[in-house]
């Protein structure tokens, strides 16, 4: 039998490891790929118990994007208008989920595989990493990957790096908004791991409230912005873990937040 297309793996903290795993495909987003995703993700969207999920890949690559061969197999408009459908619709689940996702990245990551990473609210990339949006290369303006990637990075970057399809460096991507950190090989999993328990050490409640607000905020004009902002931070303010925060801060001692148990379901 052959290996699953994603690999998951769990910890008692509720950190979700989702692994690429077509290595021999350099991770390319087949249907069958992005139908794993999508089903992973909208599992993960229910179960309260999850803190914070690593999207990483098997291999030597983090994604090369779409499978390229399996696209011109059947070259027609409605068939592409699915795919890529269906592909938003992962790229959004990673938005909308509650706990944060953080992209561990190594290799490459081109066309759709950066915008997975621009898609992730966090990423961490090892020092040889290298990341394009490619798709000119073979004729193909990466139009769905510039929607994330242009949200990550500023216009003439995002624009230049659409439009020539060169690569950028993993440090060049830091300078640029995107990713978070650049480490050594060999500090990949170390440097997750320190990130992973900053996540954890904080209420559910509020990381899943402020990711949401987050990403509203930043599509509104400023007046909007604020509006939502209030209504959601006196929302934050009246859930437990607030309160309790609060009263640990004034009574100097450390807050005791529950923990959502594991879904049983």
């Amino acid at each position: 039998m052959s290996e699953p297309l994603l690999l998951q793996d769990r910890d008692e903290r509720g950190v979700v490891t989702l692994t690429l795993n077509r290595p021999q495909a350099f991770n390319a987003l087949s249907e069958a790929m992005l139908a794993a995703l999508g089903e992973a993700f909208g599992t993960l969207a229910e179960d309260e118990s999850v803190r914070a999920v690593v999207l990483a890949a098997s291999g030597k690559a983090f994604c090369a994007g779409h499978d390229l061969k399996e696209m011109r197999a059947e070259p027609s408009r409605e068939y592409y208008e699915k795919l890529f459908a269906r592909c938003t619709d992962v790229m959004l689940a990673i938005q909308r989920l509650p706990a944060p996702v953080i992209a561990r990245v190594h290799g490459i990551a081109t066309a759709a595989g950066c915008q997975l990473v621009a898609m992730c609210d966090l990423a961490v990339a090892t020092r040889d990493a290298r990341f394009a949006v490619s798709g000119i290369n073979v004729g193909l303006f990466c139009s769905t990957p510039g929607v994330a990637l242009s949200r990550n990075v500023g216009r003439k970057a995002a624009f230049e790096m659409l439009v020539t399809g060169e690569f950028v460096s993993a440090d060049d991507a830091k300078g640029l908004g995107l990713v978070n950190r650049v480490v050594a090989p060999k500090a990949l999993d170390d440097e997750i791991e320190a990130m992973v328990s900053k996540i954890v050490a904080k209420p559910r409640a509020a990381v899943a409230m402020g990711k949401a607000l987050f990403y509203r905020q930043i599509e509104t004009d400023i007046e909007s912005a604020y509006a939502d902002a209030g209504t959601t931070m006196a929302c934050n303010m009246m859930d437990p873990s607030a309160l309790e925060g609060v009263s640990a801060f004034l009574e100097k001692r450390r807050p005791e937040w529950h923990t959502p148990q594991p879904s049983t379901a």
